[in-house]
């Protein structure tokens, strides 16, 4: 099961990308696997040198009790000290940030988030991205 965050391409050019774990609830992880999970804004921002993704939304368990999770709360992210100096220090350049673009689990049946070092597109890479996706999907109508 995967779920993928598709505007953060349309946004965004993506130049690394990094697997961490996530630190999650049992609920969380059950809602995962229905894949009740937004994207909207969502962001990863460094907090006394530790990584955590702020404001995606993971809808709360449907038959959870009292013990169900708060949906829209900071979610650690688990990545190596080296990794993580990394990419610190690419977001304390001008114009990058880090945004989630997909959770997954692995193999072992481990929660997964794929995040991209990131720059904001202009409006002209956006429409370069409108116009090549639209190419692509007329070759494909026409393949067939």
């Amino acid at each position: 099961m995967e779920i993928k965050n598709r505007s953060a391409y349309y946004e965004y050019h993506i130049d690394d990308k990094y697997d961490a774990g996530l630190v999650l609830q049992g609920t969380e992880v059950k809602s995962l696997r229905t894949g009740k999970v937004s994207f909207n804004d969502a962001y990863c921002h460094f907090q006394q040198g530790e990584l955590y993704v702020k404001s995606l939304h993971i809808s709360e368990y449907a038959f959870g009790t009292y013990a169900n999770h708060n949906p829209t709360q900071d979610r650690k992210l688990l990545l190596n000290k080296k990794e993580l100096k990394k990419i610190e220090a690419k977001v304390k350049e001008k114009g990058f940030t880090i945004i989630p673009l997909r959770i997954y689990f692995n193999e072992k049946g481990i929660a997964k988030i794929e995040i991209g070092l990131a720059r904001g597109k202009k409006l002209h890479d956006k429409r370069d991205s409108i116009k090549q996706r639209d190419a692509e999907r007329e070759l494909n109508r026409v393949r067939r």
